[in-house]
């Protein structure tokens, strides 16, 4: 199977077969979405990846701060069969903990009930009543100042293994909200599962080995990036990742840091060399952000070396097996947008979401797909590779010409392929008028655009009326992708337009998949979503 083929197991899969999917979770990930239009969770970002995976299903689940091993049934019977072990309290499950106070005993037993007591939960005597809650827990090493125990939950309440720990006056590294010391993360992993398989009735077990060193952000990114196919991805996502307003990209051999302020010359210098794994990083750049990019020179808007090697003018990086050209001499954008990566993926392998299939059951020889705003074409190559002839529509020739030598890149004929520049609002009539129609159409516009003869577009007023542009063009039961990043823009603002417009437009959704950035740019109070996506497929006629 050649990288980045479909099928290739994210490094988060410990173990798969036809009825099971065990995972190590990592730390700072919710095991399912908590809201509607929040980032997606390890569920939900692995349902919707493969087609084999469409019928995932949650059998258990892990806090958000706690890592470690989760199975899914990938089948109905796989389903009922782990529910009902897991609810007859079948399923063996072991945890490694570290604490900080003292600890007296080798082995103890906490026996007590579970009750809720507003924002988290508190142990009280069995009489008192509540859930029944019994953890098991043992020393494995003690070391100045650290304790680490292993902890065997016989009962599976909410936290039990946090409340019971606080309760004996053990409250873990890094857990707060239980009288834990502050930590770099919450101490507690998910170390062992053991149940009956559910085809075959034999026992199977599966260890994952806790890892409390290595940064919460970095063991994200180790469990979702195939570093053999993918070295372009964001490594540190501001407050999302415990540091507000400070970003770095992971761009092939260079770092990239983007902010107010660049970083100390020390801290650029300490990521020269083998980090984070291959490639061995060449050079650190520093991006101001800025306001006002447009009113701001080439030179100025562009990255700057900090410490290491200078990039060439042109450099490549590779991103789930697809090669693309990237720059940090033209300017604010460096030529591809990472937060994209998972759209990108979708386009190439075919597959949006479970049991939605890009080009439908039927089988196109040769799908045609429309890419508005193309910039440097990313989404076209993707999809020409995944078979599709493309048709990529951008106001720069610069960026088309960057676009066919990605086409280039990735062995493709950028003859066979159309690259029309202009304006797309102007251009979206004219492949109308032609009688032009596209099984996709890929619309990801800037945030804000000025034409002389057609005024300003802002995406948080008119996105609407640029899908009403592209509906005409749309062939029956054909995709459309609606994007933006921007963060003005609601989620549920956003879903209202285009929903308006399809509306409008006398044309039926039959399928939607909404989807937010990838997990790399993790959502968080402190670094809410911007980028919102809709994958919707529409029934109805095209307006020829």
């Amino acid at each position: 199977m050649s990288p980045g083929a479909p099928g290739n197991l994210p490094p988060c899969v410990v173990h798969e077969d036809d009825d099971l999917l065990v995972v190590n979770k990592p730390p700072g990930w919710n095991t399912h979405a908590p809201a509607p239009h929040a980032g997606e969770g390890i569920y939900d970002w692995l349902k919707h990846r493969e087609p084999r995976w469409a019928r995932l299903a949650i059998v258990h689940r892990l806090d958000k701060d706690t890592s470690g091993l989760l199975v899914f049934g990938k089948t109905v019977d796989a389903n009922r069969s782990l529910t009902a072990q897991f609810t007859a309290r079948e399923v063996h499950k072991r945890y490694t903990l570290v604490t900080d106070r003292p600890v007296t005993r080798d082995e103890f037993t906490a026996v007590s009930a579970i009750v809720r007591a507003g924002d988290h939960y508190q142990s009280v005597p069995l009489a008192a009543g509540g859930d029944r809650a019994e953890t098991r827990f043992r020393v494995v090493s003690r070391d100045t100042g650290r304790t680490v125990l292993e902890a065997e939950p016989v009962t599976g309440r909410t936290h039990q293994i946090r409340v019971h720990a606080a309760a004996e006056g053990l409250p873990l590294l890094g857990d707060p909200l239980y009288g834990g010391a502050p930590g770099d993360r919450l101490h507690l992993h998910a170390t062992a599962l053991e149940f009956r398989h559910p085809r075959t009735g034999q026992a199977v077990h599966f260890e994952a080995t806790p890892d409390f060193i290595t940064p919460a952000a970095r063991q994200l990114r180790d469990a979702i990036i195939d570093r053999r196919v993918t070295d372009a991805f964001r490594a540190v996502h501001g407050g999302g990742d415990g540091e507000p307003g400070r970003y770095r990209d992971r761009l092939g051999e260079w770092q990239l840091f983007q902010g107010e302020a660049g970083p100390a010359a020390a801290e650029a210098s300490a990521l020269l060399g083998p980090t984070e794994g291959p490639p061995a990083v060449r050079g650190v750049y520093f991006k101001r952000l800025l306001r006002h990019v447009r009113k701001t020179p080439v030179a100025e808007a562009s990255p700057q070396c900090l410490a290491g090697a200078p990039a060439p003018e042109r450099f490549v990086v590779t991103e789930n097996g697809v090669t693309f050209e990237l720059s940090f001499a033209e300017g604010y954008s460096t030529g591809l947008f990472l937060d994209q990566r998972d759209n990108r993926r979708r386009l190439l392998h075919g597959h949006v979401a479970a049991n939605f299939p890009l080009y439908g059951e039927e089988v196109i020889p040769a799908p045609e797909v429309l890419n508005c705003f193309a910039y440097t074409c990313a989404f076209s190559v993707c999809a020409a590779l995944g078979g599709a002839r493309t048709t990529s529509l951008d106001l720069s020739r610069k960026y088309l010409d960057w676009g066919r030598r990605n086409f280039e890149l990735n062995a493709l004929d950028p003859a066979a392929h159309d690259f029309i520049y202009g304006d797309a609002f102007d251009w979206l009539k004219r492949l109308g008028k032609k009688g032009r129609s596209f099984d996709v159409i890929l619309l990801d516009p800037p945030t804000f655009s000025r034409s002389p003869g057609r005024g300003d577009f802002r995406a948080e007023t008119d996105y609407g009326r640029l899908v009403s542009l592209a509906l005409p063009l749309l062939r029956p039961r054909g995709v459309l992708l609606a994007s933006t990043n921007t963060a003005r823009l609601s989620a549920v603002s956003f879903i209202g337009q285009v929903h308006a417009a399809i509306g409008e437009a006398g044309r039926r959704i039959v399928q939607d998949h909404y989807v937010p950035q990838p997990p790399d740019f993790p959502v968080t109070r402190e670094e809410p979503a911007y980028l919102k996506t809709l994958w919707l497929r529409l029934d109805g006629a095209t307006g020829r």
